[in-house]
């Protein structure tokens, strides 16, 4: 397995005020941003390295070894109906989110690295992006001209679309 290793270590210092993101491209046209504090691990890994599973939603693509766990990997524009990453791919960007427990492996299309903002540059999505991708955002936030989906870990783990027992 290729590692594109972006290794958080949570105990790094950062201003009091402002909170570290990880920055990505969910697809061609949308960039989002997911808190440090739940992401684990950024990796790239091939295609082969995730067995798919019969009966499953389409953005389910499949389970794979992750650290002697095996989790779940979800195509995360798939997930939240936006334009789909290239099927031919060879390899997957990963960035491995964890609460608690649960662990889940979100494949997007380009990792562009980390950023920091307060809390208060957050804005409300609504009237801002698809009224679909509301439930799993905190809000939206402004950085250099675009605007960045400030995703939220806790509500995509809990999506109805992922109860997978």
């Amino acid at each position: 397995m290729k590692k594109l290793q972006i290794d958080f270590n949570h105990q790094a210092i950062y201003n009091s005020r402002e909170n570290g993101y990880l920055k990505f491209q969910l697809n061609q046209q949308t960039g989002a941003v997911l808190s440090i504090s739940h992401t684990q691990e950024a990796i790239v890994v091939p295609v082969t390295s995730i067995t798919a599973i019969p009966n499953m939603p389409t953005c389910i693509l499949g389970l794979m070894n992750w650290r002697s766990h095996i989790i779940w990997v979800v195509d995360l524009p798939k997930m939240f109906n936006l334009e789909s990453l290239d099927h031919r791919l060879r390899q997957y960007n990963i960035i491995v989110i964890q609460i608690e427990s649960m662990i889940l492996g979100l494949v997007i299309q380009e990792i562009k690295g980390t950023t920091k903002f307060i809390a208060d540059d957050i804005r409300s999505p609504v009237g801002q992006v698809a009224s679909s991708l509301v439930p799993y955002l905190c809000g939206c936030v402004v950085q250099q001209e675009e605007i960045l989906l400030v995703l939220d870990a806790v509500h995509i783990l809990q999506s109805a679309i992922l109860c997978i027992n």
